[in-house]
């Protein structure tokens, strides 16, 4: 596996996160240590993208839901006042 140092890595990215993805892992190394091991994502784990709605139907929101507990937060606020 290619070991390449920090400052190329830097420099050529890019290039290297494409030969990543086609499945030529490398290891970056700082001050010739290796540090990181750069591999490609796994089929599973690139299907795993979120998902706006995804739990439709699981959470139900009140009708009231941004009036919630006003009585009681106002009241905070004139605590001060009263005392």
């Amino acid at each position: 596996m290619e070991i390449i140092n920090i400052h190329e890595a830097k420099t050529h990215l890019s290039r290297l996160v494409e030969q990543a993805a086609k499945g030529r892992a490398f290891i970056i190394a700082k001050a010739g240590k290796p540090m990181v091991k750069v591999v490609p994502l796994s089929e599973e784990e690139q299907g795993r993208d979120t998902k706006l709605g995804f739990m439709a139907g699981e959470i139900s929101v009140p009708e009231n839901f941004d009036t919630m507990g006003a009585t009681e937060i106002e009241s905070l606020f004139h605590k001060s006042e009263d005392s």
